[in-house]
């Protein structure tokens, strides 16, 4: 089979977890092996880089910092896992992937969505997933369910007018790309959303 790449994307508290986990079940009995990674992490080094970034500790972590910190992260998760996995037919699952980076640290960051792009260049030497999906929520709502999760780490505590800046961003990034990332609303019921990620999965790669 043929390897495949699929990154699930959205604001915080839009229910990813919940839909890579219908979308594994859905993939496995398509045949593949599955490989779920998330970023940054998926490898002992980016794991470690992981704790770092969101350790709320740290909150005189400078952008660039930031920026680069995650980009190296991705770097060794590309090389260790998603590259093998791809080569050996297998379907890697992503929890975020590069376009977390365009969203939080271009847009939210103002630090320009180009120096993003340049910075994760070497990271990803031209890997993008096949579809992305984006689970699209308004950043109030977003918050309102993470707070009832988890304590929130040094990304999650940001103030509310930083959250707005990254739904708007994940927005602005899904019409500049309409042909890789589907955005479907957080708010629909799971089955729906799964539902319309199955259909696109079938139309844009599977029945190609």
């Amino acid at each position: 089979m043929q390897g495949l790449f699929i990154s699930m994307e959205g604001p915080d508290g839009a229910g990813k977890t919940t839909q890579i986990e219908l979308l594994q079940t859905y993939l496995a009995d398509k045949g593949y092996e599955i490989v779920l990674t998330r970023d940054p992490g998926g490898t002992v080094i980016s794991e470690a880089v992981r704790r770092l970034i969101l350790n709320k500790e740290y909150h005189e972590m400078c952008a660039d910092t930031e920026l680069l910190l995650y980009a190296a992260a991705r770097a060794q998760l590309v090389q260790e896992v998603i590259r093998p996995a791809l080569a050996d037919g297998k379907a890697v699952i992503s929890d975020r992937f590069v376009d977390s980076s365009v969203v939080y640290q271009g847009i939210a960051r103002d630090m320009g969505i180009e120096k993003v792009y340049a910075v994760n260049d070497h990271a990803l030497r031209g890997l993008r997933p096949q579809l992305t999906v984006l689970l699209d929520l308004d950043a109030d709502e977003g918050l309102r369910r993470k707070c009832r999760q988890t304590e929130l780490d040094r990304m999650e505590a940001e103030g509310l007018e930083f959250h707005q800046k990254v739904v708007e961003g994940y927005r602005f990034l899904a019409d500049r790309e309409k042909g890789r990332i589907l955005r479907i609303s957080a708010t629909l019921p799971k089955e729906d959303i799964h539902a319309k990620i199955v259909l696109a999965i079938e139309e844009r790669i599977l029945n190609r």
